[in-house]
């Protein structure tokens, strides 16, 4: 047995219909997804997943709170962590990378919701990422007026970061085809990792 297998088999029903919900709604959405199509995918009958989610708003509602939390979870280590200054940002890049090649569905159920608004949910998600948001954006105010970082509007270098993460992610069957190779080879996630570090240390450093 692979350690993919013996992952798997370790699981409760629950969280296999997790893992499985994750990726029928990031792949089709959440209107073209039906509890029928998770029910298969985890090889159960609809009455045995309606015996752990009552309907598919409440287990759409567990996913996005799952990935929610292993996300803030992710990036907190990182913005935590006593280094400052470049060092610091650097982590925070790094670690975005890391939590999305290893789950790449969360980066397109993130784009679905943020398109609709986050309407399946009843989430606000700008409101729900706003702490972490204001976090970066004192932070890099404060590296800048200590003369450490060059100026810049500190939203707006937010967002251009947030991009170059998701859109790679999120937008992969597109830029396998510029690529001419699969954007989420171990390589190309990593070759993209480190230009986007480079991109900003460049634009950053005094």
């Amino acid at each position: 047995m692979t350690n993919t297998q013996d992952e798997v088999a370790s699981k409760s029903t629950r969280e296999l219909i997790l893992d499985e919900a994750l990726h029928c709604f990031a792949d089709r959405g959440y209107e073209g997804t039906s509890l029928n199509d998770i029910a298969a995918g985890v090889g159960i009958r609809r009455p045995s997943l309606l015996h752990h989610f009552p309907n598919k708003e409440a287990l759409y509602a567990d996913v996005f709170e799952m990935l929610l939390s292993e996300w803030l979870e992710g990036l907190e280590v990182a913005i935590s962590s006593p280094t400052s200054g470049w060092d610091k940002a650097e982590l925070v890049i790094r670690a975005g990378f890391d939590l999305f090649a290893s789950t790449p569905d969360y980066v397109r159920i993130m784009r679905r919701e943020a398109l609709d608004s986050g309407v399946h949910v009843g989430v606000d998600l700008a409101g729900f990422l706003r702490p972490l948001f204001d976090k970066a954006c004192a932070y890099f105010t404060q590296e800048m007026q200590m003369g450490n970082f060059r100026q810049h509007n500190a939203q707006h270098l937010i967002i251009t970061g947030y991009g170059a993460i998701l859109t790679y992610f999120s937008d992969a069957p597109f830029i396998d085809e510029l690529l001419n190779d699969k954007a989420l080879t171990p390589q190309n996630i990593q070759d993209h990792c480190d230009h986007v570090v480079s991109f900003f240390r460049s634009a950053l450093l005094v």
